[in-house]
């Protein structure tokens, strides 16, 4: 019996290691395997930067116009602590952002015809320029023994009005730089750099400020716009693809019939408006930062969306195979105001900073596929008098918002502002995806599908 035991184990022993790899050759083949997955996995999420490798001019205007940001973000910061400073006044302050908004809402329709009818290069070029002598007039007024409160405000309307007649420019440059296929790896990648400008321009002014005081932080905005200009006079001349017709009254209203008449754009200016309008809660970020810990945290809550919106750029490759982008826009826009609305009964202040990145993460990923649905919805003859409505949209959207959260918070208190503004975007956004359906089912089956190939005539008079 002994002996038929042993050879009942042997056998038994022999089976077991049948089963086994004979190597670690089948151990490796298992964890490449799963490594190639995971790596897949990855790279599916990841931001697609082909549009930067494979094309130097959308790279060189993409790299400028950063720069150009950074320092732009810096001064943001450094404009209304001088004021401040001059005038121990917050409500000097805030008039800053009223003198910046009427140029801005009247060169915007200007520069969006100027866009339509010149040289996107020459109009980008030439407003650089403009904005860099802006600059030294806070250079000049910064070394004055007793520097001028006016000649702030002075610079805040004319560097707005500069900005509204550059920016139609650049957005409806930007899609002509990469093909067809590419117009959402491109909206991501100007995204994350706006994001990135947007988080590190306020930082580093401050540093500027502490280290080399205002008048350096003055000199460093100066420079990013020289630098700028180094690289965006290598750019390219790209004329318009249809003939321009004159700047005029008419061919502005051209852009807004244009957009009147097509349901799937008047529903991403629509949703926006709604979500910032309702769900903007910076208004009251002061007043919650004393519940949170006092002024230390208040840096942490206005960089948190920031920071949100970056997470979201930085994962966006998944967007590139999303077709629904007007339903997509929806449930970013609903994601945003249920974000805002848990922010307002966050009482503790990591939870509260989580709901403020998610929120800034959803409006990311609504303004990706806003971007998108608008660079194949538009004719490039119309792209600058549409990027002008744009920009009226998301500048106006947020001040709307801080207007509407502040006078609730002074009737109700903060939470209750946050709170019902985050239900009402969720409502509102409701709302729009009934009332607008062809918005809602819009779909993008490919690049050139939903591209009109006409402009409406112009009916301008001749140059």
């Amino acid at each position: 019996t002994g002996t038929a035991e042993r050879s009942h184990l042997h056998r038994a022993t022999v089976a077991t290691k049948a089963r086994r790899p004979k190597s670690g050759v089948a151990r490796h083949r298992a964890s490449a395997r799963m490594r190639a997955v995971s790596s897949t996995g990855l790279r599916a999420l990841a931001i697609d930067t082909g549009p930067l490798r494979r094309h130097p001019q959308f790279r060189l205007l993409l790299t400028a116009t950063a720069i150009t940001s950074l320092g732009s973000m810096s001064t943001y910061v450094t404009v209304p602590f001088h004021v401040y400073r001059l005038t121990h006044s917050t409500l000097a302050v805030g008039l800053l952002a009223v003198v910046q908004i009427v140029p801005l809402v009247l060169t915007g329709l200007l520069g969006g015809a100027l866009a339509d009818a010149m040289d996107r290069r020459r109009i980008i070029v030439g407003t650089e320029i403009g904005l860099l002598a802006a600059s030294t007039l806070l250079i000049g007024n910064g070394y004055l023994h007793h520097p001028h409160v006016w000649l702030l405000f002075v610079w805040a309307a004319i560097s707005s009005a500069i900005s509204g007649l550059q920016r139609p420019a650049i957005e409806a440059m930007l899609p002509k730089l990469v093909d067809a296929s590419e117009l959402t790896a491109m909206a991501a990648l100007r995204s994350m750099i706006g994001t990135l400008t947007q988080i590190g321009g306020p930082a580093l002014g401050g540093l500027i400020i502490a280290g080399a005081g205002i008048r350096g932080a003055y000199v460093f905005d100066a420079a990013t716009f020289g630098l700028s200009l180094v690289l965006l006079v290598r750019l390219q001349p790209i004329a318009v693809s249809a003939e321009p017709g004159a700047v005029s009254l008419r061919a502005i209203t051209d852009g807004w019939n244009f957009a009147k008449s097509r349901p799937v754009l008047m529903g991403t200016y629509a949703v926006d408006i709604v979500a910032m309008v309702f769900g903007m809660p910076v208004a009251v970020f002061p007043a919650l930062a004393e519940t949170y810990g006092g002024p230390r945290t208040l840096g942490l809550l206005y960089a948190a969306p920031a920071v949100g919106a970056f997470a979201a750029t930085v994962t966006s490759g998944w967007s590139n195979r999303v077709q629904r982008h007007g339903l997509g826009v929806i449930i970013s826009a609903a994601t945003w105001g249920l974000a805002i609305a848990l922010f307002g009964f966050a009482g503790f202040l990591p939870l509260a900073l989580l709901l403020l990145a998610l929120a800034g993460a959803a409006d990311m990923m609504s303004g990706i596929f806003r971007m998108t649905i608008w660079n194949r919805s538009v004719p490039d003859e119309l792209r600058g008098r549409l990027a002008g409505i744009e920009m009226l949209s998301y500048s106006t959207g947020p001040i709307l918002g801080n207007l509407e959260t502040g006078a609730v918070a002074t009737a109700f208190g903060p939470r209750v502002s946050i709170v019902s503004g985050g239900v009402l975007c969720i409502a509102g956004t409701g709302v729009l995806a009934v009332l607008l359906p062809a918005f809602t089912r819009y779909r993008d089956r490919g690049p050139d599908e939903h591209r009109p190939s006409t402009a409406p005539a112009t009916h301008a008079e001749p140059r």
